[in-house]
């Protein structure tokens, strides 16, 4: 286990760089291929380009191993759905039925 740790952190260490490495001049090239002779806008350089992208990716992207927060509310919502009776599940349809527009509520249909 431990032999395995001695090079598995510098091939991982070693990876980010290239993987930050790679995608500096891919921001670079894109940008320097399109921003001036669109926009008029300066060339840039490699520390200019990793900059734009590490703050695209903190205003934009997150980290990578989140999951989003929707699925989570899907699976959550399953999970619950599963535990109801089906008494409970068709009157929860309902509700959510009248709330969102898809049916009368309840109290005119009850009271025709």
């Amino acid at each position: 286990m431990r032999k395995r740790l001695i090079w598995m952190v510098p091939l991982g260490i070693l990876g980010m760089a290239l993987f930050a490495f790679i995608g500096g001049e891919i921001v670079m090239l894109l940008w320097n291929w399109l921003l001036p002779s669109l926009f008029g806008w300066r060339e840039i350089r490699f520390w200019q380009a990793f900059g734009i992208l590490a703050l695209c990716r903190i205003l934009f992207g997150g980290h990578g191993w989140h999951r989003p927060a929707r699925s989570n509310f899907r699976h959550r919502m399953k999970e619950r759905c599963a535990r109801m009776t089906p008494e409970e599940r068709e009157r929860f349809r309902q509700r959510m039925a009248e709330r969102w527009g898809y049916a009368p509520p309840a109290s005119e249909t009850k009271g025709q």
